[in-house]
């Protein structure tokens, strides 16, 4: 997964603060946090010094930014599952392909947040990751009540419901970043989602109000 930076001239129609966030996220995953210089990340970006220190002050403050853009664009996702109307598991669906899609886009933020949050801090400035992790799993859960309630899936532990449907993207996004070769891919995660409702469809008794 490690690999060589690609040169600054490659970014021509980006902004000066779009390349160092790019530039910083691949220098970040690639050698860590703690390993990654300023030097390192203005060379690849093809600015100077200054040019971070005016947008992000510092490594830290860069490092924040490129994070909480990629939160902020996973919250938006979990804020229209929220409000959307239509059957729960296509809107359960929806989310968890826009979330492996983001994942995708943001790969590289990804990785180095798996990094960070599974292994040594690397000195990096404090995330709440678990804050974000919570809050998926409320947003879901708050989906399969719903979905209890419309009588699309049967009566169970919530939690466990909810954890098990988190469960297939968070997979899906692990092999991607650790086993590409062995990536199912959205059409992958799907299939699986599709499985797991058939396990938590509502029978066709409950269907009918027949609730045992």
């Amino acid at each position: 997964m490690a690999g060589q930076t690609k040169p600054a001239n490659s970014l021509p129609d980006l902004t000066v603060r779009q390349r160092l966030l790019v530039r910083a996220t691949e220098c970040f995953s690639r050698k860590g946090y703690a390993s990654t210089t300023v030097r390192e990340i203005v060379e690849a970006a093809g600015v100077t010094k200054p040019a971070l220190y005016y947008y992000f002050r510092n490594k830290e403050g860069l490092y924040l930014e490129l994070m909480q853009e990629a939160w902020k664009e996973f919250d938006a996702l979990l804020e229209r599952a929220q409000k959307e109307s239509g059957a729960v598991r296509d809107r359960i669906a929806r989310l968890l392909d826009q979330a492996f899609s983001l994942a995708l886009d943001r790969i590289e933020v990804a990785r180095l947040t798996y990094s960070i949050y599974y292994g040594p801090p690397q000195g990096a400035p404090f995330i709440d990751f678990d804050a974000f992790h919570l809050k998926f799993h409320e947003v879901v859960k708050g989906l399969v009540a719903e979905g209890i309630r419309k009588k699309e899936f049967r009566k169970g532990n919530l939690e466990e419901m909810s954890w098990l449907i988190i469960g297939a993207v968070n997979l899906v996004i692990e092999l991607q970043i650790c086993h590409p070769e062995m990536g199912v891919g959205r059409p992958g995660l799907a299939r699986m989602i599709r499985l797991i409702f058939e396990g938590i469809a509502a029978r066709k008794q409950e269907k009918k109000g027949e609730w045992g």
